[in-house]
Order: C-alpha cells, then structure tokens, then sequence
C-alpha cells in the first residue's frame, strides 16, 4: 500500500509539473537528486558496515549475550505470553538491542523472524497481543547511538555530528514509554470490551 501511495504521489506531481509548464525543473531537480541520494546511500552503507562489524566483534565478545541478559527480565514483563525459552525472545532481544545502537537496517531481520516465531507461537492468522506490542516497541525504536544519523550529519559537515545523541536518547525514550503506554491502555481495554 505505501509503494502505491509513493508511486501516486509522483504520477501525480509528474501530472501536475507537465500542466503547470514546470515540467524542465521537476527534470532537473530528478537528476540532481540522483546524485545526491547515490553519494548519501554509499556514504550510509559505509558507516553501516562499520557498526555491523562492531556489533558483529561486541556478539562474538559476548556483549550482546550480556545485554541480552540484562533485558531479558523487562522484555519477559514486556512479553508475558511468550514461554520462557522459546526463540521469539531472542529475536525480539536482537531486534532491540540493533535498534539501540541505530542500526534498523540489521534490526529488520530479527524482527522480521520475530514475528514469524509469534505467528507460530499464536496458531492465529490474526495479530497476537505480543505482535502488536513488538511492532510498537520497533516503530518508537528506543536508541541510544544514532548511527544512521550520525552518518547524514557528517556527509553534510555538521561541526558535531554526534551531539544529537542526547536528545535522540530522551525523545526515543519518551516515544518508546508512550508506545508501551498506548499499547497496553488499548489491550484492556479490548480486554474488558470483550469481559462485557
């Protein structure tokens, strides 16, 4: 649905350049986009690389087993239908420790089998209680090094690429509180809903 909209957008924007006679700056600006997007998606796959291969070097040092460690007792409270052992919760574990250090990119996958482990675990072609919750943690992302942005800031020269760690850290914290907030605000009461 979303490529549909994008591909609508610009149909229409290409309809409306060529009625409007602006059709020459909609091509240039195209081109010299281009441009611009090849350099920003080489320059982002290069910083990108290098934080995988942290993350892989932090893995093999056994710093995410720690971390995961670590969250484990909070994403059992996050999760509370998903058995003790079962393999969803080191996705999951996975999925967020990547978003914590920015790396979407490598979260995807873990996430992606995640919900697969939960589809399975619910038997149901219908969204479990812990699918919903996962996707809202993934879409507010708690982050604490925004490796991504970083990367954009120091394509375009920014004097201190990395000062936005901070407010990265208290806005993905409050949306990731808010998310969790309306998540489980909207599980009761579909909970009770169904009681009455």
């Amino acid at each position: 649905m979303v490529n549909l909209i994008w591909a609508l957008l610009a149909v229409i924007g290409i309809i409306y350049a060529a009625f409007n006679g602006t059709m020459e700056e909609v091509n240039k600006a195209i081109f010299e986009t281009l441009d611009e997007a090849i350099m920003i998606t080489l320059s982002l796959g290069g910083v990108l690389i290098f934080w995988l291969g942290l993350m892989k070097i932090a893995e093999e040092a056994g710093l995410l087993k720690g971390l995961a460690k670590i969250f484990r007792p909070v994403v059992k409270r996050i999760f509370p239908d998903i058995p003790e052992n079962h393999p969803a919760l080191g996705y999951i574990l996975s999925n967020m420790t990547a978003n914590m250090f920015g790396l979407g990119n490598a979260a995807t996958p873990m996430g992606l089998k995640a919900m697969k482990e939960l589809k399975n675990l619910s038997g149901s072609d219908h969204a479990s209680r812990s699918m919903i919750t996962l996707l809202a943690i993934n879409t507010s992302s708690l982050t604490l090094i925004p490796t991504t942005v970083i990367a954009i800031r120091m394509k375009y020269g920014a004097v201190d690429p990395t000062s936005i760690v901070g407010a990265t850290i208290l806005a993905t914290l409050i949306s990731t509180c808010a998310a969790l907030l309306i998540d489980r605000y909207f599980y009761y009461r579909r909970k009770r809903a169904f009681r009455i």
